[in-house]
């Protein structure tokens, strides 16, 4: 069964470039489009989409009030922001609203297939945001968890916090992006390690990522 896809841009020529694009691949199907993000919530509502491909900067509502809209909903569908450019601020806002992460509107078919397969699956899409260093980090040496065991259970605040970690923030730029003190996201930060049993940022990062956490 084909993924079923709802495609958010205001420019029209670019809505038409991706609908083309992805009919080139027989594993997702384009349910339908939307203008801005009042119309994209509507058309979720109506087509219960399985993935939203959605811009970040449109008129009347952006993709980043969007997707903090849409998770009210019981049932939301997981959405990848699109941008012409890498803006890190807006990127790491959608991500902290609730994005499951963003892709390049140039990138290639095989790209934005695979990146649809993993938000469909349940998987976060931080790339590049999760840093180079935290894969070379894989690649160079063996991470050992301090603790073996499940973690525990992170309140909806820890996850964002646990997210924008994951795509790189400085606790500053956290605090920045949450509107929270320095103090806060540092204290809120040692209590993500904490449940997560790791002594540092990459290896927590590493850890949700393997218990399938982001």
């Amino acid at each position: 069964m084909s993924i079923r896809v709802l495609l958010v841009d205001d420019q029209t020529l670019v809505r038409l470039g991706i609908r083309s694009l992805l009919a080139l691949s027989d594993k997702l199907t384009i349910v339908g489009e939307a203008q801005n993000g009042i119309d994209a919530l509507e058309k979720i509502n109506e087509l219960q989409p399985d993935v939203v491909l959605m811009d970040i900067q449109m008129p009347e509502m952006s993709g980043i009030e969007a997707v903090e809209k849409l998770q009210t909903l019981a049932s939301a569908p997981p959405v990848i922001m699109l941008t012409t450019f890498d803006d890190h601020q807006l990127v790491m806002e959608a991500v902290s609203k609730g994005a499951k992460g963003y892709l390049l509107k140039d990138v290639s078919l095989e790209t934005l297939v695979e990146g649809i397969e993993a938000v469909h699956s349940g998987k976060s899409l931080i790339q590049p945001a999760i840093t180079e260093r935290v894969v070379r980090g894989l690649k160079s040496h063996k991470v050992d968890f301090e603790s073996a065991s499940q973690p525990e259970p992170l309140s909806e605040k820890e996850k964002e916090i646990l997210r924008l970690m994951a795509a790189g923030c400085s606790n500053k730029e956290i605090s920045n992006i949450m509107f929270k003190s320095e103090g806060t996201v540092k204290n809120q930060v040692s209590n993500v390690l904490s449940k997560l049993g790791v002594r540092d940022r990459t290896r927590a990062v590493l850890k949700a990522i393997e218990q399938g956490m982001i």
